[in-house]
């Protein structure tokens, strides 16, 4: 991550940057409101159409920053706003210093807008904040208070009684000063009031529903200076605040109509009139929004070195159990879909060991050999399993910033390949696993919070009602992190549902630890990053607007580990990665649960200690209590990568088909 150029200016410098300081006024004039500074930038309009004057020193009779310790920008994207300019510029200060407002007497409405892209934890910047000899924030702490590169407002009041609103600043604790990248003030009672209420909320509309919520959307509101926050009403009772246009009513009863509307408020404390009532009525029976739904990954390259074929889904059980199988993967190049491997795909002969029907393949012309053959055996025998080609994985994402650029050409190709002929009655539908859209995966991608959601739009145009469209996502529930950094609220409109991939979180590409869980269902103390849960990244989603019957809770079929560990307990220092089959540090479930049994567990997952080695991993037990938890918060069900990890009688998949049921 980047971070702004003020540490490198200090180490520079050798010593804290000195105060510049600005003449002290002369006499006080009535600046007229609201006004608002681009705190170390440029003049702008926000997205709102509220214009923001430049930074600048202050004079007698009009506004400005007394004494300044320092300013600068960021490049980096700002999540939690779409007014990324009005955050990636900077002032900082200390020292009680601050800005000056010359203004007619009566009270204010000041809000600070502040983000973090130095501290990457909490305690490394605190500062304190008063308004007219008023204390009105204490040791305040960005990154503690919103996280990194996150939109960070607060708004308070002042009353000015000797013509000059005063606001300053100073360190407390810490390495670092007081930040602010925008400052506004607007008039409340006495002098020059704001009394225009925002306009109201357009088109309040249910965007998805299970049976124990309701998804709203909302267009935004405008207002003379600025629109703060939504209240949002079921009846006549105020449940929640939101400062997005999109919100989530979970907790519901199943088969139940409930009435919503929405008011939008300013930082005068205007409120709107209330929106057009919208109605929405949750589902009925059980598991929201099709919770029942069990989908795995079939690996491409499993055939080979691991010699997991078709074949094995069907004898190990596991094929009348799954509703769905994710074939993994295709390849996405040029900007377009392409095949991965033709040889699994579609030529490697089968012989009547390894086959589905225990027929060998013929070199007759126009059979369909490779995996792609023996799914469309699979399919035969169970005529309600559907199969959806997956593109991209860790590997072939670095092609999603080209696709991206023209997103119906891409969906153009994707079609074309999956319905070709030779195989167009093997898949219903297709997958996307883009790792990560506007994030850094194996490579980083800058195409913006609006392409991922283009991309589905364009595939679901493309592909139509008939076909399933569905993506594999990050689950990263940090604030800052790559949930905020792609529409996805925007794009389940045009995806049939989300496989969230909850696993991951940590593993020895951290060598030397700490050990943690790969795939803890919810935080727990001492877990190393904040928003790398499972719970997190499912509330996180449905904050953005996705409905919770579209998420499909994520499971891996393998575990994580390290050598040379201190601890049996999570929280340990390691020497490197543990020795596996396969790759270092990663081991298939089949495996683990007889080389390095369970041996506690933390956060709904489990871990073992054995010799010197740590891993962590899922059980049938710990399964067991994640599908509990996806019932209960209306997930339409559960997924996993992927099959070979199972043992050869599927008992990871029978936990999982149980403990939806």
């Amino acid at each position: 991550m980047k971070r702004r150029i003020l540490p490198t200016l200090l180490a520079a410098m050798g010593a804290l940057l000195l105060p510049i300081a600005v003449s002290a006024p002369s006499a006080y004039g009535a600046v007229a409101v609201p006004i608002r500074a681009n705190a170390g930038g440029p003049a702008l309009t926000d997205g709102s159409g509220n214009a923001w004057a430049a930074d600048k020193a202050y004079s007698s009779g009009n506004w400005g920053y007394d004494t300044i310790y320092g300013s600068g920008s960021t490049p980096s994207a700002i999540a939690g706003t779409t007014d990324d300019a009005l955050y990636q510029n900077y002032t900082l200060f200390s020292g009680w210093t601050g800005y000056k407002f010359d203004v007619a007497n009566g009270t204010y409405q000041v809000t600070l807008k502040m983000v973090e892209d130095w501290a990457n934890g909490p305690g490394q910047r605190k500062f304190d904040v008063r308004a007219e000899n008023t204390t009105v924030l204490t040791g305040f702490d960005v990154f503690a208070s919103c996280g990194a590169l996150t939109a960070c407002d607060r708004t308070f009041t002042a009353t000015v009684s000797d013509g000059q609103l005063n606001v300053q600043f100073n360190m407390n604790g810490g390495a670092n000063y007081a930040t602010v990248s925008a400052i506004s003030v607007t008039g409340g009672s006495g002098g020059a009031g704001d009394t225009t209420a925002p306009s109201v909320p357009g088109n309040l509309r249910v965007t998805g529903t299970t049976t124990s919520s309701v998804s709203l959307a909302w267009n935004a509101s405008t207002d003379n200076v600025g629109v703060t926050a939504y209240d949002v009403y079921r009846g006549g009772t105020l449940v929640t605040t939101v400062t997005g246009t999109t919100y989530t009513n979970t907790g519901l009863s199943a088969g139940t109509a409930y009435s919503y509307t929405v008011r939008a408020k300013d930082a005068a404390g205007n409120t709107s009139a209330a929106s057009t009532a919208v109605t929405g009525t949750t589902q009925t029976g059980g598991g929201g929004g099709g919770g029942g739904k069990l989908l795995g990954y079939f690996a491409q390259w499993g055939v080979y070195q691991r010699q997991y074929f078709v074949k094995n889904i069907e004898t190990s059980g596991s094929a009348a159990k799954l509703t769905h199988i994710n074939y993994a993967f295709g390849n996405v190049t040029n900007g377009q879909c392409a095949i991965g491997d033709s040889y699994a795909d579609y030529d490697m002969a089968y012989t009547t060991a390894n086959s589905v029907d225990g027929k060998a393949d013929t070199w007759d012309a126009g059979v369909l050999r490779g995996s792609f053959g023996q799914l469309r055996k699979l399919k035969a025998l169970h005529p309600n399993l559907k199969i959806l080609w997956s593109f991209g994985g860790w590997t072939w994402s670095g092609g999603f910033a080209q696709a991206a650029a023209n997103p119906t050409a891409f969906a153009n190709s994707c079609y074309n390949l999956v319905e070709d002929p030779r195989w167009a009655d093997v898949f219903d539908g297709i997958d996307i696993d883009w790792e990560y859209p506007n994030a850094c995966g194996l490579s980083c991608d800058s195409s913006g919070p609006a392409a991922f959601r283009n991309l589905m739009q364009a595939l679901r145009n493309r592909f139509g009602s008939n076909y399933l469209v569905t993506a594999a996502i990050t689950a990263d529930g940090s604030n800052g992190g790559k949930i905020d950094a792609a529409d996805y609220g925007g794009a389940a409109q045009y995806l049939d549902w989300y496989n969230v991939m909850t696993y991951d979180y940590f593993g020895a590409f951290a060598p030397t630890g700490p050990t943690a869980p790969h795939s803890p269902l919810t935080s727990y103390t001492g877990i190393p990053a904040a928003g790398f849960n499972s719970d997190a990244a499912i509330q996180k989603l449905k904050a953005q607007g996705v409905p919770a019957g579209k998420l499909l809770l994520g499971i891996g079929f393998y575990g994580r580990g390290w050598t040379g560990v201190s601890q049996a307990t999570p929280g340990g220092s390691a020497t490197g990665p543990a020795p596996g089959t396969y790759e270092a540090g990663i081991e298939d479930y089949k495996v683990l649960k007889n080389t390095c049994p369970s041996t506690g567990t933390i956060a709904g997952t489990a871990y073992a200690k054995c010799g010197s080695n740590w891993w962590s991993y899922d059980t049938p037990s710990t399964i067991g209590g994640k599908m509990t938890y996806a019932k209960n918060q209306g997930l339409g069900g559960s997924f996993f990568w992927e099959l070979s990890g199972d043992t050869s009688g599927g008992e990871l998949i029978t936990a999982m088909k149980n403990g939806l049921s």
